[in-house]
């Protein structure tokens, strides 16, 4: 079964909304944003929270929250991941 069912569709974040940041696993900012964040056990997409290990799906882009930031997993285009 895919990571990517039951991921709720989010939309683009909204900047007038609290979002947490986005980054990918990979990026030297990762280490950087987590120690500003400390270790949040949710992540906010639009003024909405979610507990880490949250899936959301914002456009095509797959998301899971990671201790107070979302990190990319990949599409959510489940013909094309």
């Amino acid at each position: 079964m895919s990571e990517r069912v039951g991921a709720p569709h989010v939309g683009a974040p909204d900047p007038e909304k609290r979002n947490s940041p986005i980054v990918e696993e990979t990026a030297e900012d990762f280490e950087v944003v987590e120690q500003e964040l400390g270790e949040s056990p949710v992540c906010y997409f639009n003024g909405k929270n979610y507990a880490d290990k949250s899936m959301v799906c914002s456009g095509d882009e797959l998301l899971r929250c990671e201790r107070g930031q979302w990190l990319r997993l990949g599409s959510c285009d489940p013909d094309n991941p």
